[in-house]
């Protein structure tokens, strides 16, 4: 089979190759996926440059978590029904060495989950990570009608799908931006106020906003570069939900954080409890049968300009997801 695989780790175009690998067999409790697309995500890069000092895996990485495509072997154990089903797939690279950025995988049928058929493959490769990042912080933070909650990054691709379902959930959603283009994007998500973070004291516009009570809770991209502003941003008692940070140490207001009953909850997409994950694959489920989510596809590459893909995704130059299209057959 075709895929796009690095053995040592470094800038995009001097590590990454693509060229015939073995095609896997399933396991037991396995299936095989015949992929369609697969995901490009912030981790993909920052795990292939050796970021906050990892080290490489395996001998042979085949990057890439999110993906999709159909099922067309199973292993011991799974009902032989499955074959032929459109599935999206979830922690395809975590803790494995071979990920989506191939025409085939074998993984867990667990984390290969049914499509519906009113969701494209190029959608479908934006689900695993950025959409159950967004839905677990979201959840994490219980938010309920008329809460105000603060996205940070709403223009991300975690961003936008947290602003739907906040908003789904019946609140009013703040958003900081970089730009009037992401400012447009984070509103056509459902969005009620943007803030130009470079350009306007993002605490004074939060307490404007919210008559100066302060935002519920807050969906974090960047704790470390953003818990500096909770203090002006955010009420007595509010909750923030962080999943990502941009260094590996902060430093915090504690006394204010302790002083004003602030909680504090961490999302790490790759290894959340069973019943965590369970309950976001059914809200997830129910949503995208309803047609009720948005997917930012900003764009589609092929496989063998995946070296592309990455270095646009590692310099920020893209509004959306990335998307990788896997050849079929023998192309």
């Amino acid at each position: 089979m075709q895929a796009a695989f690095y053995t040592r780790q470094g800038p995009a175009a001097e590590v990454l190759q693509v060229g015939e690998q073995p095609t896997p067999q399933p396991g037991p409790g396995e299936v095989r996926v015949r992929l369609h697309t697969s995901g490009v995500n912030p981790s993909d890069y920052k795990v292939r440059r050796g970021g906050f000092g990892r080290a490489l895996g395996y001998p042979l990485v085949i990057p890439h978590s999110d993906g999709a495509g159909v099922i067309d072997a199973v292993g011991e154990g799974v009902p032989a029904a499955r074959i032929g089903e459109r599935v999206w797939l979830w922690n395809a690279q975590w803790m494995r060495p071979f990920g989506t950025a191939a025409q085939a995988i074998a993984l867990p049928a667990a984390q290969a989950v049914p499509l519906p058929d009113s969701v494209g493959d190029a959608e479908a490769a934006c689900l695993g990570i950025p959409a159950i990042t967004g839905l677990h912080a979201v959840r994490l933070a219980q938010v309920q009608p008329g809460m105000n909650v603060l996205v940070s990054g709403g223009a991300g691709s975690v961003g936008h799908y947290a602003i739907q379902f906040a908003r789904l959930r019946g609140a009013t959603v703040l958003t900081t931006v970089s730009s009037e283009e992401k400012a447009a994007h984070a509103r056509r998500a459902g969005a009620a106020h943007t803030i130009l973070y470079r350009d306007e004291d993002v605490g004074a516009r939060v307490q404007q906003l919210t008559q100066g009570r302060g935002v519920d809770a807050v969906i974090e991209m960047d704790f470390t570069a953003n818990a500096r502003l909770y203090p002006a941003c955010v009420r007595p008692g509010a909750t923030i939900a962080v999943y990502g940070m941009g260094q590996m140490e902060a430093n915090l207001p504690t006394f204010w954080f302790m002083r004003n009953r602030i909680t504090l909850k961490f999302a790490y997409v790759y290894e959340l409890e069973p019943a965590e994950r369970e309950a976001c694959l059914r809200e997830l489920g129910a949503l995208l049968r309803e047609g009720a989510l948005q997917h930012a596809v900003a764009l589609r590459l092929p496989l063998s300009e995946i070296v592309r893909a990455h270095e646009i995704v590692e310099q920020g130059g893209a509004m959306g997801n990335v998307v990788l299209d896997i050849p079929q057959g023998d192309d």
